[in-house]
Parts: structure tokens; C-alpha cells; sequence
């Protein structure tokens, strides 16, 4: 499974690839910082999923993840934030499932494996 992690932290991108590819059925395909480099790489890559930070640089949460499932209807998208009230929005703008940057990083991993079986 391609995975793209967008995120506007180095850092965060960074733990996050190395939580995910310590599953084989995991690649990380690429990192976007921002919104417009994420739409670039999401038709380049034709990722599985895509990791969202709400906060991402560059756009609204709620457009860009419209803007994605109407481009790219079976693409999966799970957005990660530290602050819950983002959690209705994002599932009502498309994403398929949202994760507070709170939980413990088991909690991420469940949610990608449930998405894609």
C-alpha cells in the first residue's frame, strides 16, 4: 500500500514514516509540506492513502479533502489532528477516518489496517 504523509512539520512526517514502514505492507511514496505540492503528488503517485494533517499549510482541510474525493473517489484519507473539534468536519468533508495526534501510534496503525482490509 502507497501512503503519502502531508504534513507541514518535518518532524512529524518524518516519526510518522518511520511508525508505518515498520509494517512491509507500507510504503511511503511521499512527503508533502503543503496543500499544492500535495494535490501534485497525489496525481503523480495515485497513492492508497493519504495521511492529513488539519492543519496543513496552504488550504482550508475541509476544501482540500472535498477537493481530493471528488478527483479521487477511492483514495483513503485519514486526518490526524491535535484538536478533536476538526474530527466531524473532516469526516464530513470526505476523509474516512480521523486520528488525534494524542492517541498512542498503535491507535494509527489499527485505523490504517481496518481502512484497508
Amino acid at each position: 500500500m502507497h501512503v503519502i504523509l502531508a504534513d507541514g512539520h518535518r518532524n512529524v512526517r518524518t516519526a510518522l514514516r518511520l511508525l508505518i514502514e515498520e509494517d512491509t505492507e507500507w510504503l511511503v511514496a511521499a512527503e508533502a509540506p503543503n496543500a499544492k505540492l500535495l494535490l501534485t503528488l497525489v496525481e503523480q503517485n495515485l497513492p492508497d492513502l493519504v495521511l492529513l494533517d488539519a492543519s496543513l499549510p496552504g488550504r482550508r482541510m475541509e476544501d482540500l479533502l472535498t477537493e481530493l474525493r471528488r478527483s479521487y473517489p477511492e483514495l483513503m484519507m485519514v486526518v490526524l489532528s491535535g484538536r478533536p473539534e476538526t474530527r466531524q468536519p473532516a469526516l464530513q468533508c470526505g476523509a474516512n477516518a480521523f486520528i488525534s495526534k494524542g492517541n498512542p501510534p498503535e491507535d494509527l496503525l489499527k485505523t490504517l489496517h481496518t481502512l484497508m482490509d
